[in-house]
């Protein structure tokens, strides 16, 4: 199964339908709390070149955001990204 790692911050309604979606799947993710720390939230803009969250990369390429896995689920092409 792919690495997921996923930028998030608290209550975002974004990051919270993004990590229902993978919970969905059953896919484990590494959730990078980033909105209240500056290093994380560097660390992910650096990565990412992006401020929104959240941010997602499966197996260390960026696939973007919330609305971005949404539409590779749509398009078929998420679960062979993830291995499934």
């Amino acid at each position: 199964m792919a690495k997921v790692e996923m930028y998030t911050k608290a209550f975002c309604p974004f990051c919270i339908k993004a990590k229902s979606l993978l919970k969905n799947k059953g896919v484990e993710f590494t959730d990078i709390p980033a909105a209240m720390d500056r290093d994380k939230r560097k660390e992910m803009n650096e990565r990412s070149g992006r401020n929104t969250f959240p941010q997602i990369f499966i197996d260390d390429k960026h696939i973007g955001g919330c609305d971005d896995i949404f539409a590779l689920e749509k398009a078929g092409k998420l679960d062979p990204l993830l291995g499934l």
